[in-house]
């Protein structure tokens, strides 16, 4: 069972989450917290494995006692919030939460593949251990220099620490654009664009239909249209989702693939399930050069090692490399 405590300062909201983790049947919940600082005593006296974190809470938020109990305790911190307070849920990503939902995921409307997405997601940030960085390449093959006009990136849980602390190190200069699909389980896209262009000195985005990328610029594909790139520039592609994904990066890394051919790099960084591995395979066949963030790295393997099973990743890289990759691959070149 996966010890759960339960931390918002709404009884109802409590309880409808109780209800929703405790119909599964594989969550005990050993506690319940109405503020943040309640929510650090609970969780140094329960050690659960998984707490459910609202932002927005009487005596200490969210984001203070996520910063607390990171002090004692490696444990899967989940913030529920609301979409009004998205911003502040992604910065709590940053200072040690593993995914965030909105609280209408919670209710009894929701779909059977979106619960069972929820669930499968919060028994794998349960069971995350504490990682420690690598400081080499796990793995690499010889690519040769080519003139690169456009970087694109898939994500999943973990995707927008990962990104925070790509885009923290990327320059202003960095000559080309890049496109991303992030998998946005809690519909919080416009909140996650305004936070990660927060962080970086490039442009970041919602991507909006024909717009041709350009330098200096970072495009965010939206919640529930799969993005796509071809000769008029961006567009959307409306049907069904691809592998339990929508927006799914297999779409963006095979259409990027078309267009630009072996003047693309694709990046596949944490993330559960295979998305981006069939993309990786089309951007490889391009010509194309590809890179998979490591496993030490990743907060979930499943995405990078599907990309590196395919056998058509040229680099593995620790998170803390695939900037200054990035950089060097570009060369500097408009």
């Amino acid at each position: 069972m996966i010890r759960t405590l339960i931390v918002d300062d709404s009884p109802l909201a409590r309880s409808i989450i109780r209800d929703f983790l405790e119909n599964e049947g594989s969550f005990e919940i050993v506690g319940e917290a109405e503020d943040g600082r309640d929510s650090v005593d609970k969780a140094r006296n329960y050690n659960p494995d998984l707490i459910t974190m609202d932002y927005d809470m009487p005596v200490m938020n969210g984001l203070d006692a996520i910063v607390e109990i990171r002090k004692f305790s490696q444990c899967g911190i989940v913030v529920i919030s609301t979409h009004d307070t998205a911003k502040l849920a992604y910065e709590a990503a940053v200072n040690g939460a593993h995914e965030f939902y909105a609280k209408d995921n919670f209710t009894a409307n929701i779909g059977d593949s979106k619960r069972s997405e929820i669930f499968n997601t919060l028994k794998h940030i349960a069971n995350i251990k504490k990682k420690f960085p690598s400081q080499q390449e796990a793995a690499g093959l010889n690519v040769i220099q080519k003139k690169i006009k456009c970087v694109v990136i898939a994500s999943s849980t973990g995707g927008p620490m990962a990104l925070c602390q790509l885009f923290s190190v990327l320059p202003s200069t960095f000559p080309v654009p890049i496109l991303i699909v992030q998998h946005n389980t809690s519909g919080f896209d416009k909140g996650f664009v305004q936070w990660l262009d927060g962080y970086s000195q490039l442009n970041i985005q919602i991507a909006e239909e024909g717009i041709y990328p350009s330098r200096g610029n970072v495009y965010v594909g939206p919640t529930e249209k799969h993005l796509i790139i071809g000769p008029s520039g961006i567009a959307f592609n409306d049907s069904g989702p691809v592998n339990s994904q929508k927006p799914a990066a297999d779409f963006l890394f095979k259409s990027a693939a078309e267009q630009y051919g072996s003047s693309l790099v694709s990046v596949v960084l944490t993330g559960m399930g295979d998305d981006g591995a069939e993309g990786t395979r089309a951007v490889k066949n391009a010509g194309g050069i590809t890179i998979a963030q490591d496993e030490a790295t990743s907060m979930i393997y499943g995405m990078p090692q599907a990309a590196v099973e395919t056998g058509c990743i040229d680099m593995v890289l620790p998170l803390n490399e695939i900037a200054d990759k990035l950089i060097s691959l570009t060369g500097g070149e408009s």
